[in-house]
């Protein structure tokens, strides 16, 4: 099976390198006729934008500022004519700990960028686009918003609420844009690095598949979700997670 995106114009934030940029490619190979993609500084995004060409755009900003989210949207429709793909996949971890210990700033900062900033990227997304045209929304989630974990309490809460949001979303914008979302484990990016950097061969024992995830596991995953191949799918949070949810 092929999966077609001619015509579609995606937007993945979070995208200078890891499992966003790996997505932005994705959406590129399987046609899309744009894609523009966010981070937090111009030079990072400068070296992405020239590797994938002309129908990739960056736009730097705070993924969590309403102005920047309204002008990477904005790009979008302005540069290729909507904005039909969105891919929430900006994330961040700043603090570890149990949650009666952690950083309350830390936790701020988490939920600010792991739950808020994927609504205010669908407000705009369906205000600019999405609302006339329809389109298709894939979250990027966590096995750890499934099942709690030590010392990332804080993102795991996160995730779980980012999960919730996909129902929430799903519901509200139906028919016209899907929202479904991935709840990955262990991906080898540097988001995770604490998780698996200190034993490789050990991480990766711990899930039944045997080998820790990879960026282009999840950018298959969600290309399939955004595309027409998935027109019955809404609402729901896919494991990707080589097994481990299920053992």
């Amino acid at each position: 099976m092929q999966i077609h995106l001619e015509g579609k114009v995606g937007l993945v934030t979070g995208a200078s390198r890891g499992i966003g940029r790996a997505i932005a490619e994705q959406l590129l190979t399987s046609g899309a006729k744009g894609v523009v993609i966010t981070g937090r500084k111009a030079e990072t995004l400068e070296p992405v934008t020239e590797e994938l060409g002309e129908r990739c755009v960056g736009v730097a900003g705070n993924v969590g500022d309403p102005e920047h989210v309204a002008e990477a949207v904005g790009t979008a429709v302005e540069r290729f004519g909507s904005c039909d793909l969105l891919v929430n996949n900006a994330g961040t971890n700043p603090g570890s700990g149990n949650l009666m210990d952690v950083d309350l700033g830390a936790v701020d900062k988490t939920w600010e960028v792991n739950q808020r900033a994927p609504l205010l990227w669908a407000r705009e997304a369906w205000r600019q686009s999405m609302a006339e045209g329809g389109g298709s929304i894939v979250n990027i989630g966590s096995v750890g918003g499934l099942r709690p974990s030590p010392v990332i309490g804080a993102y795991n809460v996160s995730k779980a609420a980012l999960h919730h949001l996909t129902h929430q979303l799903a519901q509200e914008l139906a028919p016209g844009v899907r929202v479904n979302a991935v709840a990955a484990a262990v991906v080898r990016t540097r988001l995770s690095e604490l998780l698996w950097s200190n034993d490789p061969e050990g991480a990766a024992a711990s899930h039944p598949l045997g080998r820790l995830g990879e960026p282009e596991d999840v950018a298959r995953a969600v290309t399939f979700l955004l595309s027409d191949h998935a027109s019955w799918i809404t609402g729901v949070v896919l494991p990707l997670d080589g097994g481990s949810t299920g053992a």
